[in-house]
């Protein structure tokens, strides 16, 4: 005999799931009494028996939101938690914060944390790396059979609502506009080759310069961070390169820095550009050429989809900024 589920109650009683799973599960959310008779009495004719964890999680944490960044200390996350932090407190919750110094495992164990203290939601913000997004993705299961919800900011491979930024098409975008400026000679300072988000900008520069016609830059691999960017500048042949691409902003910062240790002038000699539009770029100088992403609106939303049990993933756009630090005199 097959299993009466929530959705065969909605429909019964003529209401959305969303509105089903309210008057049945216990949340703190309103539901009119006419509503939660009808819904109840369709339980009640269909046999349906209630997700007992889901009425404990909808009482016992309906406040409270885990939040899991990978570093707080890079402006792409802290401007994205910021956002969270701000939109749940207008919605009267509670963000619980954790960041994983970009290790998986302790992504995973975050959100295992999280499931044993019954929060209301999760989100994940960050990209996943190859080898570890299904035994996240198995953690991220059993978190939502207690009737957690989860959504994520990165790529869509865990099966929930995911705020996915144009990663590919930024970058290839990127590349015809900095062909556009005549520049032709290009290195990818190109992140850990496992982190999907660095392979994404990586493939889609790759794709814009062969599009144009243009030789295959050279790509070096390092950290995510600014030291990773100082540190693959500080070591890459520049004899026959006139452009950088780092595939985040944070890198980039650590690329100019190398440079003018290594006397070359950006964009005089060597010109540069990122990816993200980090706020700290304000006081660069030169002021960097990006990729821009909406990294507060990416919270607010990824905030959005947690919450509603209906949501669907979505993709950020992404914005070629073109500043002085790839101007072409």
């Amino acid at each position: 005999m097959r299993t009466v589920t929530l959705d065969d109650v909605a429909r019964r009683a003529g209401v959305s799931r969303a509105t089903a799973s309210r008057a049945l599960n216990g949340s703190n959310r309103t539901v009119g009494a006419a509503l939660r008779e009808s819904v109840e009495r369709a339980a009640a004719e269909l046999g349906y028996e209630p997700n007992l964890p889901a009425q404990a999680l909808a009482r016992s944490a309906g406040n409270v939101v885990g939040l899991v960044v990978h570093d707080l200390a890079d402006p792409y996350f802290a401007v994205i938690a910021d956002a969270v932090t701000r939109a749940a407190d207008r919605r009267g919750l509670v963000v619980m914060v954790g960041a994983t110094g970009r290790d998986p495992e302790r992504e995973i164990a975050y959100v295992a944390a999280l499931r044993a203290q019954r929060v209301r939601a999760v989100l994940l913000v960050g990209s996943r790396t190859t080898g570890t997004s299904r035994r996240l993705r198995d953690e991220v299961d059993r978190y939502r059979g207690t009737g957690g919800r989860v959504a994520c900011v990165g790529q869509d491979l865990l099966g929930v609502p995911t705020v996915a930024p144009a990663n590919h098409e930024g970058a290839r975008a990127l590349a015809h506009a900095l062909a556009g400026l005549g520049h032709r000679r290009f290195a990818i300072l190109g992140g850990p080759p496992e982190l999907i988000t660095a392979r994404e900008r990586t493939s889609g520069f790759r794709d814009g310069l062969a599009e144009q016609g243009l030789p295959e830059p050279v790509v070096v691999a390092g950290a995510f961070d600014r030291d990773g960017g100082h540190a693959a500048a500080a070591s890459l042949d520049l004899s026959a390169v006139s452009c950088l691409f780092a595939v985040n902003d944070v890198m980039a910062v650590g690329a100019v820095a190398a440079l003018r240790e290594r006397g070359i002038d950006v964009p005089g000699t060597l010109a540069v550009a990122g990816f993200d539009d980090i706020p700290s770029l304000r006081d660069l100088v030169p002021a960097l050429t990006t990729v821009r992403l909406p990294l507060a609106d990416m919270g607010e939303r990824a905030l959005e989809l947690a919450l509603d049990e209906t949501a669907v993933s979505v993709q950020v756009p992404a914005e070629v900024i073109l500043r002085d630090s790839t101007r072409r005199d």
